[in-house]
């Protein structure tokens, strides 16, 4: 049994958080909403006054953030000052690679080893414990993180030094966005000319045109496995986090010189939905702003 501490329990932290208790470990929780805290009690979890008492005694800590910022203001304001030296650092945030880098120097001179671990598959492999985990770190820093995150997640690959699981994060998500774009133009131009969703999917899926947005987050209601789609778009992952994700991607490409033409008229249209006060509709109703 491990003593961990994880701070964010949103809709993927929880999960998460949930996950490891269940394992065995002792996990003392914390988040700034008071029902996510019981959430976490509920699932086995200990929660905590506030990030530095979660901290305490941790002989790991797990962060779930939204964003950069949130991650440095956390780890610069509680993690770095209350951790037991020696402690590993996992941060699952998706945040740009520079912070992720400047974390991990911050947590070295602070002698704490830290790497990042961003995650794919969503909320409903956060809870079933099937994500997949993107790790930038040392050797060192990836095995004693795995163990950790197999309880959490059923793939696990280490993609580099600091920065690198950020990196792989970023670029998935990348494709993601575009291929979901694509995905809804190809069942909106299918729809005019007059083809059955169903009868599109069922050729598509097994076809040249197949991705994860067809086979597994199929954009149409009605049809393939359950999505958000089928939920009026509720739940899921939110347009907000999408575009975030994009607008890092992009501004990686910016920094890099990498040319992204298809990722920035994408990341244009999940802006469009955002400002259409869509931000917390899964990021697949762009289909909707489409067809409008």
């Amino acid at each position: 049994m491990t003593t961990i501490a994880f701070i964010g329990l949103g809709n993927m932290g929880g999960g998460m958080a949930a996950n490891l208790a269940k394992a065995g470990h002792d996990v003392r929780a914390f988040d700034l909403s008071a029902d996510a805290l019981e959430r976490a009690r509920a699932a086995g979890c200990l929660p905590a006054a506030s990030a530095a008492a979660a901290v305490a005694d941790a002989e790991l800590v797990v962060s779930m953030l939204p964003a950069g910022a949130h991650v440095e203001a956390v780890y610069a304001d509680a993690v770095f000052a209350a951790a037991t030296p020696g402690a590993l650092l996992i941060d699952c945030s998706t945040i740009d690679v520079a912070t992720a880098r400047r974390v991990a120097e911050a947590a070295a001179m602070k002698g704490l080893l830290a790497v990042d671990a961003p995650v794919s598959g969503g909320i409903a492999a956060a809870n079933a414990a099937t994500l997949t985990f993107m790790v930038g770190g040392s050797d060192q820093g990836f095995a004693r993180a795995e163990p950790v995150l197999s309880a959490m997640g059923n793939v696990v690959i280490h993609a580099g030094d600091n920065g690198a699981g950020q990196a792989a994060k970023i670029c998935n998500n990348m494709i993601l966005g575009a291929t979901m774009a694509a995905t809804c133009e190809a069942f909106l131009l299918a729809e005019k000319l007059g083809l059955d969703a169903q009868k599109f999917y069922d050729i598509a899926s097994v076809s040249s045109g197949q991705s994860w947005s067809m086979t597994r987050y199929c954009p149409v209601p009605g049809v393939g496995p359950e999505t958000p789609a089928d939920r009026n778009y509720d739940g899921g992952f939110a347009t907000a986090l999408m575009l975030k994700d994009m607008k890092l991607a992009m501004a990686a490409a910016v920094a890099t010189e990498a040319q992204a033409p298809v990722c920035a008229r994408a990341t244009e249209l999940y802006q469009a939905q955002a400002d259409a006060g869509h931000s917390a509709r899964d990021f697949s109703s762009i289909i909707q702003l489409l067809r409008a």
